[in-house]
């Protein structure tokens, strides 16, 4: 069982990066369904560092080919100067989102830690969605279709360099699990990239244990595990509480699955919810399930395992 560092939750609430209004109550709705105290439960060491602030979202189209560009920069600073903080401190950071554009300042975060550390990083990336659009494939202007991208150095320089010279991620890093809405001229862009995609099909065809299992191969314990849990990546029948509903997504054993291995390795070392919309959701349902399902990332299991 992994021995987990103390937690913090830091709390970024807003929309700034999304087609919906609503993902920006999703911290309020985590914590309404209970997150810091089933962590408590489980033994572990939480503080709630409450939630950081940043520019209100102003509901404009796009400019450039992005929606709110210094304002989701703005945002995404305040994200990676928090992580970073927790970091240093020797603390678990687990972000609540919000979108998942804010996905940019924490992985940035995290990945400057691992360089000054001399960890190896790897990304567990779950969602329906692979997150690699630009300004010139994509159909909205939203950033938060954006982040993997921005990341591996494809994007405007306010957020390829946030952490530094881009590409602050190597492609290499990040495995993408339940993939299964990718825009047409984004299609491309993940195949020039080499990113490494096990999509819904891939899932259907070889099951959750195989996929993890190759997701995760190659870790060792000088790697640090940050998950990216985009809660779209659950089937939306289960989860209706987002913005972007896509079907046939992981049902809930699969889910349990897959948080229950990557549990298993003890290499956690950071977190992202992100993409929770109460106003879509049904009495705190989707928020629940989230809860439930880090609870195993944390350890919970059926029986005690070795």
């Amino acid at each position: 069982m992994q021995n987990f560092p103390p937690i913090s939750l830091v709390g970024a609430p807003t929309d700034i990066g999304a087609g919906h209004r609503g993902a920006s109550m999703g911290p309020e709705a985590l914590r309404v369904a209970g997150l810091g105290e089933a962590l408590i439960a489980r033994s572990l060491d939480v503080i709630d560092r409450g939630n950081l602030a940043g520019p209100f979202n102003p509901w404009r189209p796009p400019v450039d080919g992005y929606r709110h560009l210094p304002d989701v920069v703005a945002w995404n600073r305040a994200v990676m100067r928090a992580v970073g903080a927790e970091l240093a401190g020797e603390r678990l950071p687990i972000l609540l989102g919000g979108d998942h554009c804010l996905a940019i300042g924490s992985i940035a975060a995290v990945a400057n830690h691992c360089r000054e550390r001399g960890k190896t990083l790897r990304v567990i990336w779950l969602d329906a969605h692979a997150d690699f659009n630009t300004s010139t494939v994509t159909p909205s202007g939203n950033v938060h279709g954006m982040p993997v991208a921005c990341l591996c150095g494809y994007g405007p320089r306010e957020l390829t360099e946030l952490g530094g010279a881009a590409p602050m991620l190597d492609t290499a890093a990040i495995r993408q699990i339940g993939i299964r809405s990718v825009d047409p001229g984004e299609k491309r862009l993940v195949r020039e990239a080499g990113l490494d995609i096990y999509d819904m099909r891939y899932i259907d065809e070889i099951g959750m244990m195989r996929v993890m299992a190759e997701a995760l191969d190659g870790i060792d314990k000088n790697t640090h595990l940050h998950v990216s849990f985009d809660v779209d990546f659950l089937d939306p029948t289960i989860a209706p509480g987002v913005g972007t509903t896509i079907p046939g997504g992981p049902n809930y054993r699969e889910a349990q699955l897959c948080m229950e291995m990557i549990a298993d390795t003890g290499l956690v070392g950071s977190l992202d919810i992100v993409e929770l919309n109460p106003a879509l959701d049904v009495r705190n349902q989707t928020a629940l399930l989230a809860v439930d399902l880090v609870e195993s990332l944390f350890g919970k299991s059926t029986l005690m395992r070795d």
